[in-house]
């Protein structure tokens, strides 16, 4: 009698192990989408035609539109987007432009700051926000020819050619 209970016991804990593992697993995975796919910022201007790229999903950019980390926007000639980042980031995109979202990470009460802004081709006017003023060592924006630091400021690039 001894014996049958304990096993019943042990197959008790066993479910009640891998039951909290996959509770466990679950919001893992839950948090990581929720991560990915939380909207960052919004599109605030538009003039002629401009693409949000997603998970390789290609959608027209509109008023509105949310920008999420890891998107890819992108203007055609004659064409210009304006977007507006959760830290009052600014950004306007001139025509033919390509820019990544790489990294944007905005969480001041937890000390989780972090801009990356990836740029391809094309021409951005930039406007710092909160996390280039509190951070600048956590904030960069690429290009093929070299690296801005952000520390607070406003800039124009251009990119010939790509």
């Amino acid at each position: 009698m001894k014996k049958i209970i304990h096993q019943k016991s042990f197959k008790e804990a066993s479910l009640k192990t891998i039951l909290c593992w996959l509770i466990l697993l679950s919001a893992f995975f839950t948090a990581s989408a929720t991560a990915a796919d939380e909207v960052i910022g919004y599109v605030k201007t538009i003039k002629g035609n401009a693409l949000i790229v997603r998970e390789n999903k290609v959608m027209t950019a509109h008023i509105n539109s949310s920008i999420l980390r890891n998107d890819i926007l992108k203007t055609g000639a004659n064409s210009s987007l304006g977007i507006s980042l959760k830290d009052d980031t600014l950004i306007a995109l001139g025509s033919n432009t390509e820019l990544v979202v790489s990294k944007f990470n905005f969480s001041p009460a937890e000390g989780k700051l972090a801009i990356f802004l990836k740029m391809l081709r094309g021409s951005v006017v930039y406007l710092s926000g909160i996390i280039s003023k509190l951070s600048p060592e956590t904030s960069r924006f690429s290009t093929p020819v070299g690296d801005i630091c952000l520390r607070g400021t406003h800039f124009a690039v251009r990119v010939e050619g790509g």
